[in-house]
């Protein structure tokens, strides 16, 4: 029997790009999703109505991703209603590497374009690095050349946007200083635990629409906000899930956002969250949370402790935090 599938909710939000595009408000995360990325995928699009899904050539589901791509437009759902991410890994930020990352990721998704491609993180990395890196693994990279690649992309019809992920204010002004095509959206870990204020004020001052990661926080990286005393008092009084209150609190902010779950109850509810509001108070309560830190501060990939050339988290982010 053919499957129904699920229109997009119809009160579902999107935003503005810079470029005239809009970006659903919610997209299925596949970071961590492994075998079981085909099912969520499919699960999200056809069960759940999600119409954006954001992946990357680092988290080694691209294949599954674009195999669940294919089934959901088997069943019905068209191509140009999708919204795809995906980002380019700190092993091939080099301009004569950005092609073919490109077009492996394409012919791994099974598309013919790209939605968004984002600059996972603004380092280069040699191939086969070791986490931590050894002497020599981490490199500055060649942000001009390999921008004007990814531009080069868009002008040729091969994806709609382009964009960054964990950037600084620096190192976004560095960006802007030099880029013909603007960066549309910048990804970066946003949650009621690490707010980010500061990058996001600096990306709305430039018109930058934010997709926020990480939205429930990690309960292996120490800030489980599921669990949150907060969040859980404000979830029983809206009689919504922690999950619900925490992406709404997303896309109350003004971001887009990408909570990553392989459990088809969970990705249901997620996408659950446009025909109520968190109210002020509560939002203000949950805009107030103290100890503020990231859980994926970059450390086992970029730092050196002895030979640098990043020497602590404080140097990744430019000692903005």
């Amino acid at each position: 029997m053919a499957q129904t599938v699920k229109p997009h909710e119809p009160k579902t939000q999107s935003f503005k790009l810079l470029s005239g595009h809009s970006i659903p408000a919610i997209g299925l995360g596949t970071w961590k999703s492994g075998s079981q990325a085909t099912n969520s995928v499919f699960t999200a699009i056809v069960e759940a109505g999600y119409r954006h899904i954001d992946t990357a050539s680092q988290y080694g589901v691209q294949e599954e991703v674009g195999h669940a791509l294919q089934s959901a437009m088997q069943a019905g759902v068209e191509r140009k209603d999708l919204f795809v991410t995906s980002k380019l890994w700190c092993t091939d930020l080099t301009p004569e590497r950005v092609r073919p990352a490109f077009n492996n990721t394409l012919q791994e998704l099974q598309l013919d374009y790209l939605d968004l491609y984002l600059i996972h993180w603004p380092f280069l990395l040699k191939d086969g690095a070791s986490r931590p890196p050894k002497e020599g693994e981490v490199l500055e990279f060649d942000m001009e050349g390999v921008w004007r690649e990814m531009e080069k992309l868009v002008k040729e019809n091969l994806v709609k946007d382009i964009g960054i992920c964990n950037f600084t204010i620096t190192k976004l002004e560095k960006l802007l200083n030099i880029a013909q095509i603007m960066p549309s959206v910048c990804q970066m870990e946003m949650h009621p635990g690490w707010r980010n204020d500061k990058m996001l004020d600096a990306c709305k001052k430039n018109a930058i629409h934010v997709t926020a990661y990480s939205p429930l926080g990690s309960s292996d990286g120490g800030r489980d906000l599921i669990h949150d005393q907060t969040v859980d008092r404000i979830a029983k009084k809206l009689n919504k899930t922690p999950g619900q209150v925490l992406v709404k609190w997303a896309i109350q902010r003004g971001t887009s956002v990408i909570p990553k779950s392989t459990n088809p109850n969970r990705i249901k509810e997620n996408v659950c969250v446009f025909n109520w509001e968190v109210p002020e108070q509560d939002f203000k309560n949950l805009s107030n949370i103290p100890d503020q830190k990231r859980v994926l501060d970059g450390e086992d990939l970029f730092v050196n402790k002895s030979s640098g050339p990043f020497r602590s988290v404080a140097d990744i982010w430019d000692h903005e935090d």
